[in-house]
């Protein structure tokens, strides 16, 4: 029998600092905007008879008004909070609610206090039951399935989103999952632990349907190296550039390294995390343990590849001195970009559990757990000490003498392509990013630690 006609709206709620309204542009921050690649398997997964719209609060405005049959809303747990407004709103006007995401995975019973049914872990199986329960009047609270076959993935319809408003709408995956277990990293759990790959030959079909600049959204893209090989190779006569994160095994493979750059890698998001060997055992880090960072980054920087290193700081092993020590590696490594960002117990990891054990968990406002916040106590520095280091260390290397001495030193091993096209817009980016959390008007935590 064929199915009634339903519209479906899936909402991705953001900080109210990007939040478009309807007298509000978009911010200019194109550069951290993706391409909404969860949104857009959730639509493609969705049965023929599903109309679908995305709304990205980055850049356009929600309408609570719309006539939609189903309010779709997936996120992580900083809008977490936005999220639950959403939900609430559109319930008191008798739509049916979806949550979906990392945050309503890991904590589905909270979620379901604000929504009608709840997708754990990944959608593309979940939600065509969830729609066929809907229509036949029998919506479940929760909804949880095997984890996805990636060879049974949907082809997208990247017409759904705008594709202006992001830095690419050329976004994909061949991989998904993480066999390690970091104490900090949700990705991981989400993924049970797991990595699964796609079929090289799928992944070069959709490649031949994209434009030359490439992301691929995976979490760590050599993690299995054979695969990994398999599918540079095969991507190497399709003469793209592509951006992606991996771990430093790259480096220590000069065969997978070679086939990265000859594939076309022009930048990766490596995350060394700490400089410290008792910082990455606590961590649970140990494929970065013993590990030379300054021959692996100019082993990458040889191949041509550009790298945003990810640090993170305020394990129960850093103490004050923790970040003019990387800011020094950083400088002397010429690195090119660089995420770092305050240690965050997320719902759903391991470290969420063993700091709410010991009551170290200041701040259970969803919306601080951005980066940006300190939400747990540090046990060798205070709080502020870790909030106002982060900051000074942020406004170091985002300074403008800064990043023009490191794009100076970059040209001797970097294309100009890759430059002009990402390193740069990147380096901008992050300082506009800072700039509008307050990085830059922080005071100065070594005037501090110097007085106490």
């Amino acid at each position: 029998m064929e199915k009634r006609p339903l519209k479906f709206v899936l909402i991705n709620p953001t900080s109210p600092l990007w939040r478009v309204n309807s007298n509000q542009k978009p911010v200019n921050h194109s550069v951290f905007r993706f391409s909404m690649l969860p949104s857009l398997y959730v639509a493609a997964s969705l049965p023929r008879h599903v109309q679908t719209q995305i709304i990205d609060e980055d850049v356009e405005p929600i309408d609570f008004d719309t006539d939609a049959d189903i309010i779709g809303v997936s996120f992580m747990t900083y809008n977490a909070p936005r999220a639950y407004e959403i939900g609430d709103r559109f319930r008191a006007k008798g739509k049916a609610v979806i949550f979906g995401g990392y945050h309503p995975s890991f904590m589905p019973e909270e979620a379901i206090q604000h929504s009608d049914a709840v997708c754990i872990g990944e959608a593309e199986y979940n939600i065509p039951n969830m729609i066929a329960d809907f229509q036949n009047g029998g919506l479940q609270q929760f909804y949880k399935s095997e984890l996805v076959d990636l060879a049974d993935l949907p082809h997208l319809n990247r017409n759904l989103i705008k594709r202006n408003a992001y830095v690419t709408p050329n976004a994909m995956q061949a991989t998904r999952g993480c066999v390690h277990h970091c104490e900090f990293c949700s990705v991981a759990s989400f993924n049970r632990y797991k990595i699964r790959t796609r079929p090289v030959g799928d992944v070069v079909k959709e490649l031949g349907t994209l434009g030359r600049y490439v992301l691929f959204m995976d979490d760590n893209i050599i993690l299995n190296k054979a695969y990994a090989k398999e599918l540079f190779k095969a991507m190497i006569p399709l003469k793209k550039r592509w951006f992606s994160q991996c771990g430093i095994g790259i480096a220590e493979d000069e065969e997978l390294l070679r086939l990265a750059a000859q594939s076309g890698c022009r930048g990766l998001f490596i995350g060394f995390e700490s400089l410290s060997e008792q910082t990455l055992s606590a961590y649970q880090k140990h494929c970065n343990r013993q590990k030379d960072y300054l021959d692996i980054v100019k082993q990458i920087h040889a191949a041509g590849i550009g790298i945003c290193a990810g640090f993170v700081f305020g394990s129960d092993e850093d103490g004050p001195d923790v970040f003019e020590n990387t800011l020094e590696f950083l400088q002397k490594s010429n690195m090119d970009a660089l995420q770092s960002t305050r240690l965050t117990p997320f719902p759903g990891t391991p470290l969420f559990n063993r700091m709410d054990e010991e009551g170290r968990i200041l701040d259970k406002d969803w919306s601080h757990y951005d980066f940006f916040h300190v939400v747990h106590q540090p046990i060798q520095m205070s709080a502020a000490t870790l909030h106002e280091g982060t900051a000074w260390l942020q406004r170091e290397f985002y300074s403008y003498p800064s990043i023009s001495r490191r794009m100076s030193k970059a040209i001797s091993y970097l294309s100009p392509e890759t430059l002009l096209k990402a390193v740069i817009p990147l380096n901008l980016g992050w300082r506009f990013k800072l700039t509008s959390y307050g990085a830059f008007k922080m005071g100065n935590y070594l005037e501090k630690e110097q007085l106490a």
